[in-house]
């Protein structure tokens, strides 16, 4: 049972968590965490108690990976779970998947919410490939030129913003691609969850409120009579 269990996690509504995750994460030894704290609240609401908490974050990953495997190495299960989604995807995780399976122990996915695959499930493209970006560079210059590059590419691709670059991000897709089709998921799962559809001038118009987090699916399909009926 000395495995490494990557535990995906509800990126807002704890009842998006999985039977599985749940069950594992009562079963093992210790759980390496993002924020301690934040996986506490998960833990308290499914009555999981008396676990052993160690922090494992982006600062400490490499550190952590080797006292985790000490943890291993003595017959210890352990669970990692980040803030919120899946581990690895723009979250810690994969050193520590390296370094576990580097020194020779299993590591076992326990899969559930991903924001990226919840907004993609809404969007109703009609792309057959996605890019995955994640977090852009909050340089302005550095933003331009992986936007750039992405639209280059010719595939659809999905950025993960913060509230405080929201409306950045959107005027730079306005500028780089005006005729576009995006899909904006706003605090999905949540209380105030909400999705927008258009291109980048559109969706400006109808995000009126800049708090949360977002996800951004640029689409490559082109532009349907049916979708410029919709948004006008």
């Amino acid at each position: 049972m000395n495995n490494l269990y990557i535990v995906a996690t509800p990126i807002g509504n704890l009842q998006d968590i999985t039977l599985r995750a749940l069950e594992t994460l009562k079963e093992v030894d210790v759980i390496a965490c993002e924020d301690t704290r934040h996986t506490q609240i998960i833990l308290t609401k499914f009555d999981i108690h008396n676990k052993r908490l160690i922090a494992c974050h982006a600062k400490n990953e490499m550190a952590s990976s080797q006292g985790i495997i000490k943890l291993l190495e003595e017959g210890q299960s352990v669970a990692y779970v980040s803030d919120a989604g899946t581990p690895g995807i723009s979250d810690p995780g994969n050193r520590l998947v390296r370094e576990v399976r580097k020194a020779g122990f299993t590591v076992i996915p326990i899969p559930g919410v991903s924001a990226m695959a919840t907004l993609v499930s809404v969007s109703g493209t009609a792309d057959k490939a996605f890019t995955f970006e994640g977090f852009l560079s909050p340089k302005a210059g550095k933003r331009k030129s992986k936007i750039t590059d992405l639209l280059d590419q010719e595939n659809a691709f999905i950025l993960y913003e913060s509230p405080y670059r929201i409306e950045k991000l959107l005027h730079e897709l306005e500028e780089l691609c005006p005729d576009k089709m995006l899909t904006i998921g706003r605090e999905m799962t949540k209380a105030f969850e909400q999705f927008i559809t258009g291109t980048p001038t559109q969706c400006i118009e109808q995000l009126k409120v800049f708090k949360g987090e977002f996800c951004v699916l640029v689409s490559n399909a082109p532009k349907t009579k049916r979708d410029s009926d919709d948004n006008t």
